[in-house]
């Protein structure tokens, strides 16, 4: 499957996490690279997330895999999730 396509399916699924919840921030997959075998790295422009690890096998659903994958991090993600409002000086 080409790369482009892998990247839509992963926007899909960040926006539907997005939607539901379970994310308090959205993401932008901004590449995708395939690092040999049913590796994948999907890399986001965010500094409170900057990849994930995608374990592909074949046969099975990117999006279904990438979604499995995008809850494991963000369940052991510590610390604030959104970033820090601007401190007020009077």
């Amino acid at each position: 499957m080409e790369l482009n396509r892998l990247k839509l399916e992963a926007q899909g699924v960040l926006g539907e996490l997005f939607n539901e919840k379970v994310m308090s921030f959205r993401l932008t997959a901004a590449k995708i690279e395939s690092v040999g075998g049913e590796e994948y790295i999907v890399r986001f422009h965010d500094s409170r997330l900057h990849s994930v690890d995608v374990s592909w096998p074949a046969g099975e659903s990117f999006k279904d895999r990438f979604r499995e994958a995008m809850l494991d991090r963000v369940s052991r993600m510590s610390g604030p999730l959104r970033k820090k409002a601007a401190m007020r000086t009077n």
